[in-house]
């Protein structure tokens, strides 16, 4: 009996660790306004949908561009489409679809981002995807385009939840990763860098100057590093009654965008 040849070794495929965990896996994006908002902007990066007998005439559009492009859509009940979202949270409709990539910040585009006089949102370590989601949405509600995350592990990257709170409002703002709080020097020459803080700092907040604000918020347990309150222009915080120490960051951020992007 012959003996077997010399085995070959195998080519090794590129470690799947060459794009972050977020960027890999295919994101669950449920409910009729987010949906929209991905068919609107970017349908390419849906995969398959799902949905309830009742949203079927809402998404027929969505199915025909699937079915031209060769994806598969179906209809299926509420326990079934609760399996495929994750949640029971679905709001009657799950788009599966790729993530968009977040981009590395570029300091020399903050002369050309500042140019719109609009603020420029930066989280230095927003743990919560809930949170993440919600000042999404507000950043979208409010006109603002762009986010910056700070590149570090407690920070909330995209994700099913954060789509599902956002409503759509991932998919009408950018998203970059940056160095913080090494990046906040390379913002100041286009920006006026205001932190947030419970214990100290003005009580207002004023879209006034020659330049726009870039407003960083901190983690939801411990705030801004002092590092980066070093780096700030100026501190603000919210006064409150005192009977509870503080809003929820993604509360506070509504209410600073809006006191930054407000008319008069």
């Amino acid at each position: 009996m012959p003996s077997p040849g010399p085995r070959h070794p195998r080519t090794k495929r590129p470690p799947s660790a060459a794009r972050p965990p977020h960027e890999r896996e295919l994101l669950r994006i449920c409910g009729l306004a987010a949906i929209r908002a991905l068919f609107d902007r970017d349908p390419g990066r849906v995969e398959r949908l799902f949905f309830e007998p009742p949203l079927r005439d809402e998404l027929e559009g969505f199915c025909r561009a699937l079915a031209r492009a060769h994806k598969p859509y179906r209809q299926v009940d509420g326990a079934e489409l609760a399996r495929v979202a994750g949640t029971v949270l679905h709001g009657g409709a799950v788009a599966i679809a790729r993530p968009r990539p977040v981009a590395n910040f570029d300091p020399t585009a903050t002369k050309a981002w500042a140019q719109d006089q609009k603020p420029l949102l930066i989280l230095d370590g927003i743990g919560n995807p809930h949170n993440l989601g919600a000042i999404a949405r507000s950043a979208a509600f409010f006109g603002l385009a762009r986010i910056l995350l700070a590149n570090r592990p407690d920070q909330a990257l995209p994700s099913d939840a954060a789509y599902r709170v956002a409503e759509g409002g991932l998919e009408c703002v950018t998203l970059f990763r940056a160095a913080l709080p090494a990046t906040l020097p390379s913002l100041r020459h286009a920006y006026r860098i205001v932190g947030t803080s419970l214990n100290a700092g003005s009580a207002t907040i004023e879209p006034t100057g020659d330049r726009p604000v870039a407003l960083v918020l901190g983690n939801e347990k411990t705030g801004l590093d002092p590092a980066t309150l070093a780096l700030c222009d100026e501190i603000v915080a919210i006064p409150g009654s005192g009977q509870v120490q503080s809003l929820n960051v993604a509360s506070a951020a509504s209410i600073l965008i809006y006191l930054l992007t407000r008319s008069g």
